[in-house]
């Protein structure tokens, strides 16, 4: 049994358990503001109720959020020491600044927003919603800056002990990389939190139920759902394979299933990676437009996983590749379906169309998918590096920590992580039937 594996597996299962609330957390954040501008504005408690709904299963989400996150940064030092010592220097920083500014300013005010609405009054709880919204913004942002750190290192020097230390917080907290991955990311939090809106609208239509609120919740879902979905694609989507392409292009190569090094480089829609024979198999694929979509030349040379040494590509290039797929696929999917069910808004159809509720109501686990699709292209597609060019992953594990140890502590997440999921479903379903008309303070049950 290898230690090294089963360490890779304990923190990819904790880290891809743990973001899938976070996604809805800071992507609910910014619809709860939409929602309570809505009732300022309107002066209209329909959307007081809608948002209070809405910010019950943020709590929920946020709660199980927090659980979930708090073993990530222990397994730096449990299972990662190594890469601690060596990187903890430029890291520590922003993972500091994460939890001091932007989680005490989130967990603070989603206390407030919950719980403070008769005091605050209406224009205090509209407050209280952005500084939510922007605390758990900031948060994503000390994360994300961290783990582009790692992808693209930026701003620091070498210790005489062979440690890294930081020359310069603004271009750790400004790397190219981090910027265009945030965008990227956030985008994809509101694409998430939008077709959960949408879908618990969908359902209350369904059942015929709370249709008001219904109706509500399915048009506030598909304005920011279409509006993300088309910035996912472009031009965040665009910036974040231009950044891959300039510092990881073996990463590139991986992603679009490139072997051989091209001029005039085909896009590969669907196939199946051979790697006996380094090749794509069944591939269906549109002639020389990955030159053109990296370098706006249809004959420009894309590197292929030949123009690396065999020690510097990926591990695990079929998985990278179908991760990556799975992605694009299902964000041309969330532009059709919001396009769709936005022209049948627009025709005063959706409402009475059963068959489009249907599909909204069962799309709700598809940009989970997506995102993790994504985290996984990204992460994956780094190895063997650690720390991009300068650690490998080998070479960061913490040497004392056996792998029955590491397996033992994974069974154990595993075990734990499954009744944490099934009681936060059991949570958000008993405030889905309670449904928002009796949404009223938390306290107030």
């Amino acid at each position: 049994m290898d230690a090294l594996l089963i360490d890779r597996l304990q923190f990819a299962f904790t880290i891809s358990f743990h973001y899938l609330f976070p996604q809805l957390t800071m992507g609910l954040a910014l619809l709860i503001v939409i929602l309570k501008y809505f009732a300022i504005k309107k002066k209209n408690e329909h959307y007081n109720n809608s948002a209070r709904f809405w910010a019950k299963i943020l709590g929920i989400n946020f709660v199980v959020g927090v659980v979930t996150g708090i073993p990530m940064e222990f397994q730096f030092g449990t299972n990662w020491a190594k890469f601690s010592t060596f990187a903890g220097g430029v890291i520590g920083q922003t993972l500091a600044m994460e939890g001091l500014f932007a989680f005490f300013l989130e967990s603070s005010f989603l206390g407030l927003f919950l719980f403070g609405e008769k005091k605050l009054g209406q224009k205090g709880h509209f407050i209280t919603a952005i500084l939510i919204f922007i605390g758990s913004w900031l948060s994503g942002y000390f994360i994300i800056a961290t783990g582009a750190w790692m992808q693209h290192p930026v701003g620091y020097a070498f210790a005489p002990d062979g440690s890294v230390y930081l020359t310069s917080f603004w271009q750790l907290l400004l790397n190219s990389w981090a910027l265009s991955q945030y965008a990227h990311n956030m985008v994809g939090a509101v694409v998430t939190s939008a077709f959960v809106m949408m879908s618990i609208g969908a359902y209350y239509l369904l059942v015929k139920r709370d249709v008001e609120y219904g109706k509500t919740f399915i048009r506030v879902g598909l304005i920011t759902g279409v509006v993300s979905s088309i910035i996912m694609l472009f031009p965040t989507g665009d910036l974040e394979s231009k950044n891959v392409a300039k510092h990881q292009p073996i990463k590139l190569a991986a992603m679009e299933g490139l072997f051989k090094t091209t001029n005039g480089a085909d896009l590969v829609l669907f196939g199946v990676p051979n790697m006996e024979k380094l090749q794509i198999d069944y591939s269906i694929h549109i002639p020389k437009l990955l030159s053109f979509l990296t370098y706006y030349d249809f004959d420009a040379e894309v590197k292929g996983l030949d123009a690396f040494p065999r020690d510097q590509l990926p591990d695990n290039i079929p998985l990278i590749f179908y991760s990556y797929h799975i992605m694009i696929s299902l964000g041309m999917l969330f532009i059709g379906v919001t396009l769709l069910s936005a022209y049948l808004l627009w025709k005063k159809k959706l409402f009475d169309a059963r068959w489009a509720l249907w599909i909204l109501l069962i799309s709700f686990p598809l940009p989970y998918i997506a995102n993790t699709a994504g985290w996984i292209t990204a992460e994956v597609g780094r190895q063997p590096w650690l720390v991009y060019g300068l650690m490998r992953t080998s070479e960061g594990i913490s040497p004392t920590v056996s792998a029955s140890s590491a397996l033992f502590s994974l069974i154990g997440f595993i075990s734990i992580y499954i009744i944490l999921g099934i009681l936060f479903l059991m949570l958000v379903v008993r405030v889905i039937k309670k449904g928002p008309e009796h949404s009223g303070k938390l306290h107030s049950h």
